[in-house]
């Protein structure tokens, strides 16, 4: 038996000892049916053809979330996504809580990595894009640099354990560990393909029998009243390519002090990514070896973002400032160098029309090494249901 199913298991068989078994009294089952919409438009005033750098104009995002809540110990949950690239499952799970500090989440869901997953729903943050190191199409240069270092949201299938404990009155952990299908490649990868992870036609399963792993741990620190300090850190690991021999680790971590409706946050992402050098790596690969002679196997993509956010009546202001980098070789038809770099500065505002319905907009920025620098502007409507 392996170990997800031996989990799903045991997880179920505690579910019944803890609802009291046959002839106890159901539980009450409870529905709730949520989303969010958000309209955006992107133009790019600095670029003649802006369809060549990014995926301007108008798109929609669409999230919209079914919750079920069976008594205190299970819960299940289905959620649909529309953007850009179409509908996807965004979430179908089941929930067993075995007790107070441990709950047993199965199915497909975004596992716990970093601190913007958690609010990356367009009506949960206030600018219409996606820090950079969790893009997912919408900087300029996209293609170019293949997106960031892990787009949000990650979905994927597996099993995760997660929970939260107290430590004193003011300090409370929570935690994460799963193992999941991971990211994909072909056998010949020198980066992660995004679109293996979300093109039905190459199916929603695991394409190297092998999963991989990952988890989260945060503190929440009760700041005297006064706010709250948040402290992360993830990790995540395994191997993506078919016949599992290509790496990669993702490393994160992140901070946020909240004060009142003032919040600051800061986040960090690395990631080191194994790619096959192929039996001619002098004509695949820009550069040549190194000083040893041999052709290094991996590449090195960081990122970060640094904003603040701050409500002055209706309006939430937030500056930003995000950046990207690659370190290594590139395939010879790529036009990034061993180095290089992008970065982002934001400034926008948030304004409340009605209820949380809100008008996004924003400038940026960009400042690239490798490119003509670039200004963007976002005009967006969201609110949630």
């Amino acid at each position: 038996m392996s170990r997800p199913v031996a989990l799903a298991v045991a997880a179920l068989v505690a579910l019944v000892g803890l609802t009291g078994g046959a002839g106890a009294e159901p539980p009450r089952l409870e529905r709730n049916l949520a989303g969010s919409i958000q309209l955006d438009y992107l133009a790019v005033p600095t670029a003649p053809r802006p369809r060549d750098v990014v995926l301007d104009g108008a798109t929609v995002e669409v999230s919209l979330k079914l919750a079920m809540s069976y008594g205190d110990h299970l819960a299940a949950g289905v959620k649909v996504c529309v953007t850009c690239h179409g509908i996807e499952t965004g979430m179908a799970l089941l929930d067993v809580r075995v007790a107070d500090p441990l709950t047993i989440r199965l199915g497909r869901f975004t596992p716990a990595f970093g601190a913007f997953p958690l609010r990356h729903d367009p009506a949960n943050h206030r600018t219409s894009d996606k820090p950079l190191p969790y893009d997912m199409g919408r900087m300029v240069r996209y293609r170019e640099w293949n997106h960031g270092v892990l787009p949000a949201p990650w979905v994927d299938n597996g099993v995760e354990l997660a929970g939260a404990v107290a430590l004193g009155a003011r300090v409370h952990l929570d935690y994460a560990a799963y193992a999941i299908g991971g990211p994909r490649g072909d056998a010949a990868a020198a980066d992660f393909d995004y679109k293996l992870s979300r093109t039905p036609e190459r199916y929603y399963v695991d394409n190297n029998s092998e999963p991989s792993v990952g988890g989260r741990l945060a503190a929440t620190i009760e700041l005297g009243g006064s706010g709250d300090l948040l402290l992360g850190a993830s990790a995540m690991a395994g191997r993506y390519d078919p016949d599992a021999r290509l790496g990669f680790v993702v490393l994160g971590a992140d901070a946020t002090v909240q004060a009142g409706g003032v919040f600051v946050r800061a986040e960090y992402l690395v990631r080191r990514t194994e790619l096959a050098l192929g039996e001619s790596p002098m004509t695949r690969f820009k550069y040549g070896p190194g000083p040893d002679g041999r052709f290094a196997d991996f590449v090195v993509r960081d990122g970060f973002y640094a904003e603040v956010e701050v409500p002055v009546g209706r309006v939430d202001l937030i500056a930003r400032w995000d950046g990207l980098r690659h370190l290594g070789n590139v395939l010879a038809t790529s036009p990034l160098r061993a180095e290089s770099l992008v970065l982002r500065y934001t400034a926008g505002g948030s304004i409340r029309l009605y209820g949380n319905l809100r008008v996004k907009t924003s400038v940026e920025a960009y400042d690239f090494s490798d490119f003509a620098d670039a200004v963007a502007t976002h005009v967006g409507v969201a609110g949630p249901f």
